[in-house]
C-alpha cells in the first residue's frame, strides 16, 4: 500500500512541477498563479496544498535534489565521508552545472535568480565550519554565489557550449585564489 501511495505522491508532484515549468515558459513566473498550475496539471486545490504551501514552494521543490547533492558534496570537501579523505573541490560546482544540464527547461524558464539564495545558504553553512575565515561569511558566500549564478546563467542562455565538468573547472580556476585567501587554506595542487 505504501508503495502505491509513494508512486501516487511522486506522480502528483511531478505533474505539478511540469505544469509550473510549462506555464513559466509560456507566461513568465510572475504571471502564473496556483490556479493556472492546478488547471494545467488537472489536480485539485486541496491536493496541491497537501503537498505545497504555495507556488514558491512548488518551484523550490524543483531544486530539492540539487540542494541535497550540493550539501553532501560540501561535507565531503572537509573529509566528512568514510575514511576522512577530502572530496574533490570541483565536485560541488559540477553538481550545480550537471543539474542545470539535466533540467534545462527549468533553468531556461526561470533563469537562475531563484538559485542564488540557495547557493548562498549552502556556502554560508559550509564556510561557517572554517576557523580563521578572514572575511565575513556573508560577504564571501554572496560574492561566490553571485559569480557562480552569473556564469551559470550565461552557460544556460548560450546553449551549454561546454560540458558541466569543464564549467566547474573554469569556475574553480577563476575563484580558487580568492577563496583560498578568504579561508586561509592552502591551494590544492
Amino acid at each position: 500500500m505504501a508503495t502505491s501511495d509513494d508512486r501516487r505522491v511522486r506522480r502528483t508532484r511531478a505533474a505539478l512541477r511540469e505544469a509550473l515549468v510549462e506555464l513559466v515558459v509560456e507566461r513568465g513566473y510572475d504571471r502564473v498563479t496556483v490556479r493556472d498550475v492546478l488547471d494545467r496539471a488537472d489536480i485539485g486545490r486541496s491536493t496541491f496544498y497537501a503537498h505545497y504551501r504555495d507556488k514558491d514552494a512548488l518551484f523550490a521543490s524543483c531544486f530539492e535534489d540539487l540542494r541535497d547533492d550540493l550539501e553532501r558534496e560540501m561535507r565531503r570537501l572537509d573529509g566528512g565521508r568514510p575514511g576522512g579523505t577530502p572530496g574533490d573541490p570541483v565536485r560541488p560546482l559540477s553538481v550545480i552545472f550537471e543539474h542545470a544540464y539535466r533540467h534545462p527547461r527549468i533553468y531556461r524558464a526561470v533563469g537562475t535568480t531563484h538559485l542564488h539564495q540557495m547557493i548562498v545558504e549552502v556556502m554560508r553553512d559550509h564556510l561557517c565550519t572554517h576557523d580563521g575565515l578572514r572575511l565575513p561569511v556573508e560577504v564571501v558566500a554572496e560574492y561566490h554565489a553571485a559569480a557562480l549564478v552569473g556564469i551559470l546563467g550565461w552557460w544556460v542562455r548560450s546553449g551549454f557550449p561546454h560540458a558541466p565538468v569543464e564549467m566547474a573547472g573554469m569556475i574553480r580556476e577563476l575563484t580558487s585564489g580568492g577563496m583560498t585567501r578568504a579561508t586561509g587554506s592552502t591551494p590544492a595542487a
